[in-house]
């Protein structure tokens, strides 16, 4: 069942069980998309109805967006500029992340545990997923980050959760991705592997979108971060 649902954090569209989810994934979309951008997916991930998992894809807050000219869109937060070394809007990003904690708090409290939560995204979204599901205080079920790269990476490792120490990252970058380099996604694979973290890398011959190919191993590492295989 697909419907609409505001929350007192962000409002979703959301796909499964209303009632009754034995697990959830919160997909976080990219700059200037909405919550509607990944559900077309979800059939195409192998998860058996059975499982009652519930889909929700919040809807970022449109903001105005700096490198591009102003111009208002739903955003997790600001871009200053096209490089990706240059310092991001730290205010912005803390925002965006703690949000998206009130939604996961609140699937906790509709009775899913925390360590049968995805957090997912998508470039920003997956920028902010990482940036939340590495300093959330409760062990996730997995994080999955496509096509992003680390913002605020300067605090990361002394804000890092210990609950996160072994849960499952899934990092996947188009090798042609002109809007994300895959220098990008590749730094945030040595960084997080090299504080020990378990890192699944994947490379596809693409640019910033998703491929068939992809969905196909996103599907089966959900399914393994969800112990339904």
């Amino acid at each position: 069942m697909l419907f609409s649902m505001n929350s007192d954090t962000l409002p979703c569209v959301t796909l499964g069980p209303e009632d009754g989810a034995a697990a959830s994934v919160v997909w976080l979309h990219g700059l200037g998309a909405d919550g509607n951008d990944f559900v077309p997916i979800v059939p195409y991930l192998g998860i058996p109805a059975e499982a009652r998992v519930r889909f929700l894809f919040p809807h970022a807050p449109a903001i105005p967006i700096t490198l591009n000219g102003g111009m208002v869109m739903p955003a997790w937060y600001d871009i200053a500029e096209a490089s990706l070394d240059r310092r991001q809007d730290d205010a912005g990003v803390r925002a965006s992340a703690t949000r998206v904690r009130a939604l996961l708090d609140r699937e906790k409290e509709r009775g899913v545990p925390s360590n049968r939560i995805v957090l997912a995204g998508f470039s920003q979204g997956g920028a902010i997923a990482l940036f939340e599901g590495l300093r959330h205080p409760d062990t996730l079920a997995g994080i999955l980050a496509l096509s992003t790269y680390l913002v605020c990476e300067e605090t990361l490792f002394r804000e890092l959760s210990s609950a996160e120490a072994e849960t499952p990252i899934f990092l996947a970058h188009g090798e042609h991705d002109p809007m994300v380099p895959l220098a990008g996604g590749e730094r945030a694979r040595d960084r997080l592997i090299g504080a020990g973290h378990e890192v699944t890398w994947r490379t596809y011959p693409m640019q910033h979108e998703v491929t068939p190919a992809e969905i196909e191993d996103i599907g089966a590492w959900l399914r393994g971060a969800l112990g339904l295989d």
